[in-house]
């Protein structure tokens, strides 16, 4: 199941899992192969850490929702970004002058309870959207 949280035009995702091999599987219509050192140049950025960016037009209602909503660290902020800890990975929240909405995926969460984790953030006041198409568990 994958939900689409909505809360003062900041989106967010709260997914279950996601399985990536399938996607490939989908995508090149083959199964991929994992990744061997063995005799090969090493990844590019396989081993360094991943940082996530997301926009916004209104860095306070950001903060607010981010921070206070969903509990996410608040590492620093600068005129140009808010950054927050996602447990351990950096999440950029960009302001920028024009914002479209995306109809698809930003970011997503595994959680241990899915209907949990949806009924709390029910209850912080966040929106719940499901888009046509998506997987329903």
């Amino acid at each position: 199941m994958r939900d689409i949280l909505r809360r003062n035009s900041c989106l967010a995702t709260v997914a279950d899992s996601v399985d990536t091999i399938s996607m490939a599987k989908q995508i090149s219509g083959s199964t991929p192969q994992k990744a061997s050192l063995a005799g090969q140049r090493e990844s590019i950025l396989g081993s360094q850490e991943l940082v996530a960016f997301v926009a916004t037009r209104d860095p306070n209602r950001a903060k607010k929702f981010y921070r206070d909503t969903l509990g996410l660290p608040l590492v620093s902020e600068a005129e140009f970004a808010l950054v927050f800890d996602a447990a351990g990975t950096m999440l950029r929240v960009t302001r920028v002058q024009e914002l479209a909405a995306a109809k698809y995926t930003v970011l997503g969460w595994r959680v241990r309870d899915i209907v949990q984790t949806a009924k709390d953030l029910q209850k912080a006041q966040v929106t719940l959207e499901r888009y046509p198409g998506a997987a329903r568990g």
